[in-house]
């Protein structure tokens, strides 16, 4: 499995459309297996250096953080606010390092979402992570930040501002990934359904982009038909039964954006059509049923681990408050493939279909220290408390 999946990226870098073979100086500072993620890549994800390189903040710890979401209406972002209530806000207290988190949701709304970040500035707080936005909407606003001294965090997802740093997964590289994947499990011919996340933003178009310049590599393989998920279970389920409902093509595989899988899983469920290949980013309802039927698919993409994304943006965020450094806008995370087995080590046999959690890689296997450290210029732990 591992070497076929190393083929399968191989297989990538040679066919994507998005293929780069030189970076601004942020990403030419990290060493050579960093900069390896970033030669597949969305060509509007900054490359450059940090603004924050040298950025003190206004006052020491505890800092006051914002978290402007852009919407609230679904499991992987519950998922990311309860790592920061519930595991990342206690550690950072007990630290000294932040003192509260002001949250906010637009409802997918970007003027919302501006005024939301501006009040928070005006407010006081000390730094601020967005979600998931539109990749310019919010620019203005972020240089407004800046100019406040209050650094602006995009988290699984990027925006253009040279004023923000962005971490999230290479997107683009698991939607070619997926995409393939796909194709071989289909025997290279048939037709595929598209579902997509919230076209517009970052991630979601990310994705789609490359997933079709993979997939348009095969001649007898055709995307029949497309419909918008927005990365909620519910949303998906509905938009593919309409499809399946008055398109009695035959379907052979479904690739799917994360969050969302299980929707377009059930579905499939209750049309009466045989299942198909459906692509997994790690929701555990849908890791359910393939723990229970083994052979249905054999492999699942981590791209869009919602705790351990967050965990990623808020050490990043408490480097920067701390002075260390960031040398790169875009602080990206290469996909990681899961198998069968790490499904049965994170849920038990008698898992839930309905289940609104997720299987996660270990807490050190996103974004661990070792590998942070290679991000900043002058490293340390971020979770080593501050002197008052």
């Amino acid at each position: 499995m591992r070497r076929s999946l190393t083929g399968t990226m191989g297989a990538l870098i040679a066919v994507s459309a998005l293929t780069t073979t030189a970076w601004a100086d942020g990403v030419d500072q990290l060493p050579a297996n960093e900069k390896k993620i970033y030669e597949v890549v969305d060509p509007q994800v900054p490359l450059g250096a940090s603004a924050y390189k040298d950025f003190k903040p206004k006052k020491g710890p505890p800092w006051k953080i914002g978290y402007a979401s852009s919407y609230a209406g679904n499991t992987w972002r519950a998922a990311a606010l309860d790592a920061v209530m519930n595991d990342l806000l206690p550690r950072s207290k007990k630290a000294g390092l932040v003192s509260e988190v002001v949250v906010t949701q637009s409802d997918l709304k970007d003027a919302v979402q501006i005024q939301q970040m501006r009040q928070m500035v005006d407010d006081g707080v000390d730094a601020i992570i967005i979600c998931c936005s539109n990749v310019t909407a919010l620019n203005q606003t972020i240089e407004y930040a800046y100019k406040a001294g209050v650094p602006v965090f995009s988290f699984s997802g990027y925006v253009t501002s040279p004023y923000a740093i962005n971490g999230a997964a290479n997107h683009a590289q698991g939607g070619g990934e997926m995409a393939i994947w796909l194709a071989d499990k289909i025997g290279k011919k048939g037709n595929v359904l598209l579902v997509s996340g919230i076209p517009g933003f970052a991630s979601s178009d990310s994705f789609d982009k490359a997933a079709k310049d993979a997939l348009a590599k095969y001649p007898d393989i055709k995307i029949v038909g497309e419909v918008a998920g927005k990365w909620t279970d519910q949303v998906a389920q509905v938009e593919v039964q309409k499809f399946l409902a008055t398109n009695p093509i035959q379907i052979d595989g479904i690739l799917t954006q994360g969050a969302q899988e299980n929707g377009v899983l059930n579905a499939m469920l209750q049309s009466g059509r045989d299942m198909v290949p459906i692509t997994l980013g790690g929701e555990a309802s849908a890791a359910c049923y393939w723990r229970q039927n083994p052979e249905w698919i054999d492999a699942g993409f981590h791209i869009w681990p919602p705790r351990r994304e967050m965990q990623q943006m808020w050490e990043i965020m408490l480097r920067t408050l701390e002075g260390q450094g960031p040398k790169v806008q875009s602080f990206l995370r290469p996909v990681l493939p899961f198998t069968i087995d790490d499904v049965r080590a994170a849920i038990p046999e008698d898992c839930d279909l309905n289940s609104t959690d997720f299987v996660e890689p270990k807490a050190d296997g996103w974004f661990p220290s070792a590998i942070a450290d290679q991000y900043f210029e002058r490293p340390a732990d971020p979770w080593k408390p501050v002197a008052q």
